[in-house]
C-alpha cells in the first residue's frame, strides 16, 4: 500500500466519505487526500462541505460545478436516444457517474495522483461505474473502494470511527437521519432503503421532496408547449432556453403537478434487485414530449429498430459503459435519427398525468392528405389489394402446404 502517496476522493461531505479521508490516509501512510465534489444539481452548501473535508483531514478540497456539462452532454444524449431502463427509471444517477470520473481522473492527472477512491458500497451499481469509467479513461491508476474491504459496518461505527479522528460529525442529523438512501442532482431525485425495501410497502408521504402527490395537485390541468431542434429541447412555452433553464423551469412545471413519481424494482447489475422510488417531474416530461415529436419524424422502419436501440443504450449507461465503443456507435445512429427531430409538441398536465395536446414539425411524415377518411386523388384503394397478396404470399404457400400433405395422409 506504500507506494500509493496521492489518493483522489470522491467527496459527498457525508459521514461515509468524510471517514474515508482519515481511513485513506490511515491505510496507505504518508498519501495525501484530495477531496473532489461535483455539483450536479443537488441543494449542498458546497462551501461547508469544502470546510468540512479540509477538517475531516484532505490536503485540498475541489468543488466541480458541472451542471451544464451533465445536462448538455449527458442527459441530452440520452434523451435523444429514449434511454429508459426497464421502462421507467431515467437514469438520473448512472449518467451522473460517469462523467463525475471522468472529473476525478481530469485532478488526478493534473495532481499526480497514484490513485482514485470513491464511497460506492459493494452491493449497488455506482462501484461499477466509477471504476469502469476509470478503466476506459486511466487504467494506470489504481482503484481504491473501501466500503468493500473496511470494517466499519454501522453508522454507529463510522460516528465512533469520526470521533477518533477529529472528523466533524453533524450530531441533530445523525439523531434523527433521514431514513432513505438519497442521489439527488438537476434531473432527478432517488430514495432506497429503509420501508421501501420491500416492495409491499406503499412509499410514505415523507418519501417525496421534489415532487406534490398527485392527488394533491391542482385541480385544473396545466398545459406546457415544448420546441425541439435535433431532438434536443430549446424552448418552453415559446420562451427559448438553455439546458440549465430549460430543466429548471419543467422541474418547477412538473413537480407542481405530481408529474414523474416512479416507483421501480429493478434489476442491478450485481445481480440483485432493488426497489427505488424516482422524482423525475421535468425529465418526465421531456422524454415524452420527445417521444411524440419522434411519432411524427421516424418512419416504421427506423423507429421500430430504434426502439431496440433505445433499450440497449439505457442498459449499457446503467452497466457503467458510457465510454464503451458500442455506446459510442448507438449514439452516432441516434444523432442521425435527430437530423429532422425538430418542432414543437404540447402537453396536458393534470394530477400526476401527462397527456398529449398536439405536435408539429416542419419534418412531420404525416400527411392529412392520404390518410383522410374524405374522398381523395392521392391513394388508389385498389393497390391495396395487390400489397396484400404480395404481403400475405408466405401465409398462402404455408397454407397450401399444408392442406396438400393433410390430403396425402387422409
Amino acid at each position: 500500500m506504500s507506494e500509493i502517496k496521492k489518493i483522489v476522493l470522491a467527496y459527498s461531505g457525508g459521514l461515509d466519505t468524510s471517514c474515508i479521508i482519515p481511513w485513506l490516509k490511515e491505510n496507505y501512510p504518508g498519501a495525501e487526500v484530495i477531496a473532489a465534489c461535483a455539483d450536479v444539481g443537488q441543494p449542498d452548501d458546497f462551501e461547508a462541505i469544502e470546510k468540512k473535508a479540509i477538517k475531516s483531514g484532505a490536503s485540498k478540497a475541489y468543488i466541480m460545478d458541472i451542471k451544464k456539462e451533465f445536462m448538455e452532454d449527458y442527459v441530452w444524449p440520452c434523451v435523444k436516444a429514449d434511454a429508459v431502463y426497464e421502462g421507467k427509471y431515467l437514469l438520473g444517477t448512472s449518467f451522473a457517474r460517469p462523467l463525475i470520473s471522468k472529473k476525478l481522473v481530469e485532478i488526478a492527472k493534473k495532481e499526480g495522483a497514484d490513485a482514485i477512491a470513491h464511497g460506492a458500497t459493494g452491493k449497488g451499481n455506482d462501484q461499477v461505474r466509477f471504476e469502469l469509467t476509470v478503466k476506459a479513461l486511466a487504467p494506470e491508476i489504481k482503484l481504491i473502494a473501501p466500503w468493500r474491504i473496511w470494517n466499519l459496518k454501522s453508522r454507529e461505527d463510522e460516528i465512533k470511527y469520526a470521533e477518533a479522528h477529529n472528523v466533524p460529525v453533524d450530531y441533530k442529523s445523525e439523531e434523527n437521519p433521514y431514513p432513505y438512501s438519497m442521489d439527488w442532482n438537476i434531473w432527478h431525485l432517488s430514495h432506497e432503503g429503509d420501508d421501501l425495501e420491500n416492495p409491499a410497502n406503499a412509499p410514505k408521504d415523507m418519501v417525496y421532496m421534489v415532487t406534490t402527490q398527485p392527488e394533491k395537485a391542482p385541480d385544473t390541468p396545466e398545459y406546457v408547449e415544448l420546441t425541439f431542434e435535433k431532438g434536443i429541447p430549446v424552448a418552453v412555452n415559446g420562451k427559448k432556453m438553455d439546458a440549465l433553464e430549460l430543466i429548471t423551469t419543467l422541474n418547477a412545471i412538473g413537480a407542481k403537478n405530481g408529474i414523474g413519481i416512479v416507483d421501480l424494482v429493478e434489476n442491478r447489475l450485481v445481480g440483485l434487485k432493488s426497489r427505488g422510488i424516482y422524482e423525475n417531474p421535468g425529465g418526465a416530461i421531456i422524454m415524452y414530449a420527445h417521444r411524440e415529436l419522434e411519432y411524427l419524424t421516424l418512419d416504421r422502419a427506423t423507429y421500430h429498430f430504434k426502439e431496440h436501440v433505445a433499450n440497449k443504450y439505457a442498459e449499457l449507461v446503467y452497466d457503467g459503459m458510457w465510454f464503451s465503443p458500442l455506446r459510442e456507435a448507438l449514439a452516432a445512429f441516434v444523432d442521425e435519427t435527430q437530423k429532422t427531430c425538430s418542432g414543437t409538441v404540447k402537453l396536458k398536465l393534470y394530477k400526476g398525468n401527462i397527456i398529449s395536446a398536439g405536435s408539429s414539425s416542419p419534418y412531420s411524415l404525416y400527411s392529412e392528405e392520404y390518410v383522410t377518411f374524405g374522398e381523395d386523388d392521392v391513394y388508389d384503394q385498389k393497390d391495396a389489394g395487390g400489397f396484400i397478396n404480395l404481403f400475405g404470399l408466405p401465409l398462402t404457400m404455408r397454407a397450401l402446404m399444408m392442406q396438400k400433405n393433410e390430403k396425402k395422409n387422409k
